[in-house]
């Protein structure tokens, strides 16, 4: 910078205080390129970089080999040995005995079975078989319902008999459940836009528009809103709740341009294993204290402020994700190597202990007198993951003070702020209930499928087609957690649920289902 010599003050003092002014000024600089450099390293990673937030072996062992040291020592081999697993063959794998087999027989002419030596003709003695893996195409076909009338010749009155209608899905309306269903798993599931699929539709000689399907799956998440309640209903019984949002744009009649609404995912215990979406217009408060209404239990989620006002009145309890906590220190790497690599080992200790009660659990799960994970976490968990916390939070609080502390606005400085301040809603896992998860990671998995989608179409329509959009999604996402195929889930539901007595409704649950299902 240029300095006019003439005009600084003769003062040591004035001059002293102008000095330190400029380093000040330095220092600010100096941190406001720290932070740019890093969010430009972040936007670069999330652009060009892997993924998966992976940690180099050889950076942990420079910087952490101390850590490593003190890992728990693998678990004893069980005396007893272990079930034999069964080799995989070499080779191509066997085609499935359930998909349907057309035979073709490609056989000699009846004048080439005649044997040259002695002109008898020859005896079939077996045949040589080959598989090949051919598709069709899917069909549309369309469906008469006929009901014969039926009269009396004899009677004056002239009575007529007719069996009762069926009824529709969607009354007066020209879909029957297996195009319903196929729509709803081709969006919800499949991810294809509306109007991708009215194109696919043309190909079948069929012409429907995306406005129409629209209809019909806001008809559908009405006919389906009832098993979507019970569902809901469920969930809040948990012990334990995950839940995450992510954002989706909505079209507004009011604005030029769309705006962004909420979908929010739910995710029930293995008690009550179903998994629930809601949707909101905006990211408020309102939107999950309203869903989750008299909740009592643990809520697994980020550190999202609008949590805090749930968590005040003392029914639900804050548990934090152990992933978010990491993947801020990942993100320090760019700043401070050193240090961010120590704090990834100590929580990479704390996921050998998850791993370890997951390898315990399988190892015992034919025994006799075996033990449920939650019981065998909470052990490893009080045993083994409580000391390296401890450890973990006396370290934190070093790098915030001594001679070399971290500068509190600083990515390292933010990342150990974010776990003292929530150090207790993190550490609730290991100290509370083998239940409770080490990270949210299950929540997050389950709105991938919204982020794929919204990549394809895009946009909401509406507020109301957010509603639609959460209810189908509900449907498909517990459906597929019990490793149903979702097509035949709904069609045979949607066929069912007009008829279906409300007292029995659990019944067309997916867990309910598939039980009756593999029964039948």
């Amino acid at each position: 910078m240029d300095v006019d010599l003439e005009q600084l003050p003769s003062d040591v003092a004035a001059l002293r205080q102008m000095v330190l002014q400029l380093l000040e000024s330095l220092h600010s600089k100096e941190r406001q390129l720290d932070q740019l450099q890093h969010r430009l390293q972040q936007l670069l990673r999330a652009r060009f970089g892997p993924k998966a937030e992976k940690l180099d072996p050889d950076q942990l062992a420079l910087f952490a080999q101390q850590l490593l040291a003190q890992l728990p020592a693998p678990p004893p081999v069980p005396a007893t040995p272990a079930p034999s697993v069964p080799r995989r063959g070499h080779g191509r794998a066997k085609l499935p005995r359930n998909l349907p087999r057309r035979r073709e027989v490609h056989d000699v002419k009846p004048e080439d079975r005649i044997c040259s030596c002695c002109g008898k003709e020859m005896t079939k003695i077996g045949e040589d078989t080959s598989e090949q893996i051919d598709y069709v195409p899917a069909s549309v076909c369309i469906v008469e319902h006929v009901r014969p009338k039926y009269a009396c010749k004899h009677c004056p009155d002239g009575t007529v008999l007719m069996a009762e209608k069926p009824r529709q899905p969607i009354e007066k309306g020209l879909p029957g459940p297996g195009m319903l269903a196929h729509v709803i798993t081709s969006k919800y599931a499949d991810h294809l836009p509306l109007n991708r699929l009215s194109h696919i539709f043309q190909r079948h000689g069929l012409n429907i528009s995306r406005s129409t399907m629209c209809g019909w799956m806001a008809s559908s998440a009405d006919l389906l809103s009832p098993l979507y309640d019970l569902m809901v209903q469920e969930v809040l019984s948990s012990k334990a709740l995950h839940t995450d949002d992510t954002p989706v744009r909505v079209l507004d009649p009011d604005r030029d341009s769309t705006r962004l609404g909420r979908l929010w995912t739910y995710r029930g215990d293995d008690l009550h294993p179903y998994t629930v979406y809601d949707y909101t217009p905006s990211r408020a408060r309102d939107g999950p204290a309203e869903f989750l209404g008299d909740y009592a239990g643990y809520l697994q989620a980020d550190a999202y402020g609008g949590y805090d006002g749930i968590f005040a009145n003392g029914k639900v309890t804050e548990v934090l994700c152990w992933a978010h906590a990491r993947r801020k220190f990942f993100d320090a790497q760019d700043s401070d190597a050193a240090r961010a690599t120590v704090a990834l080992a100590y929580i990479r200790r704390l996921y050998q202990v998850e791993r370890q009660a997951k390898e315990q659990f399988q190892r015992q799960e034919h025994e006799a007198d075996a033990r449920s994970l939650a019981a065998i976490r909470k052990e490893l968990r009080q045993t083994q993951a409580l000391p390296v916390l401890r450890e973990l939070e006396i370290w934190l609080r070093q790098q915030t003070g001594g001679g070399n502390p971290v500068l509190p606005k600083s990515p390292l400085g933010m990342a150990i702020r974010y776990c003292l301040g929530n150090w207790a809603a993190l550490t609730r896992y290991a100290a509370a209930d083998g239940d409770l998860d080490i990270d949210n990671n299950a929540s997050e998995r389950d709105l991938r499928p919204i982020a794929v989608g919204r990549g394809n179409w895009t946009f909401l329509g509406s507020d109301k087609g957010g509603r639609t959009a959460a209810v189908l999604y509900s449907l498909i996402a517990s459906a597929k957690r019990h490793g149903l195929d979702p097509f035949a889930y709904l069609r045979d539901v949607i066929a069912r649920i007009s008829d279906h007595p409300f007292s029995r409704l659990h019944e067309l649950l997916p867990d309910q289902w598939k039980l009756a299902a593999q029964a039948a």
